[in-house]
């Protein structure tokens, strides 16, 4: 397996350029060609507002988004020309409400999504809910990169959030690129018993023999959260342990239950300080 096409989500917010530094550094890594795609996401008025305007106000509209559009897809043209790396670009019209179906279509026809955290304090990011339908729909593992961009690039030293289920084991199919290229990988097992039907007698060794014979160096490290959330303790070993990449799998509870009684994922979302790649 091979990632050979990656595609990056294009806006205007202010992640967008260390989401395409680090869709690049992933791309030139490992050879694939990038695409950059920037759904114009223009704003659709409800109808009883749009006819008292006039129709040079909407025409404003229009042509400030597709100048935004423009701007953020000459931008990656720069950054994946400086790369030296396999690249296009690509500018799709859509409404704003469209563009999590546009990008998942999109997605479906490449080997990795490069999407960004949302930012609360910048009004130009699209939310949460625009990166969980993308993730949930589009049949891709994505790579998350933080608002604030990735200080080191994704896939060096990489940890493995393993809890034995279907989201897991998929994640970790899904970035066997990566993890074949890592110096080190690590699997972490929180708040695991031995002898369950996940896991088994040895909490993580099943899966990192798996890896092993894909040439990947892993070792297998265990924690136990009691007074904090199993998203807190992957977040507070990452900061321990220099690690540059996460991988977990996404939603292993329902969506509903994770947004009303949280879940690890949520706190990975909010909080995370590394790339995040995940998987559903």
């Amino acid at each position: 397996m091979a990632y050979r096409s990656i595609l990056v989500h294009l806006d205007h917010d202010r992640g967008c350029a260390g989401r395409v530094a680090a869709a690049v550094e992933v791309a030139r890594r490992l050879d694939a060609h990038l695409i950059g795609l920037y759904p114009t996401a223009e704003y659709v008025m409800p109808a009883f507002a749009a006819r008292g305007l006039p129709a040079e106000v909407l025409e404003i509209h229009r042509r400030q988004a597709m100048e935004r559009a423009e701007a953020g897809v000459a931008a990656f043209r720069k950054a994946a020309e400086r790369g030296g790396i396999a690249y296009e670009a690509r500018l799709e019209p859509c409404t704003d409400v469209d563009v999590p179906d546009v990008l998942s279509l999109h997605l479906r026809y490449a080997d990795l999504a490069v999407l960004g955290q949302p930012n609360p304090q910048d009004p130009a990011s699209p939310g949460r809910s625009l990166l969980e339908n993308v993730v949930l729909a589009c049949g891709r593992p994505a790579l998350i990169v933080p608002f604030i961009g990735a200080s080191k690039p994704p896939g060096g030293n990489v940890m493995i959030a393993w809890d034995g289920g279907r989201e897991a084991a998929r994640a970790v199919a899904d970035s066997l690129p990566l993890l074949e290229a890592a110096s080190s990988v690590s699997v972490m097992v929180v708040n695991a018993s031995s002898g369950s039907a996940d896991h088994g007698e040895e909490p993580g060794a099943d899966i990192a023999t798996h890896l092993a014979r894909h040439g990947v160096k892993v070792e297998v490290h265990h924690s136990e959260a009691s007074d904090i959330s199993i998203g807190d303790a992957l977040l507070s070993r990452i900061s321990d342990e220099g690690t540059d990449l996460l991988v977990m799998g996404a939603y292993g509870h329902s969506r509903l239950r994770e947004l009303v009684l949280g879940g690890v994922t949520r706190t990975i979302l909010d909080h995370m300080t590394v790339p995040v790649l995940m998987s559903h």
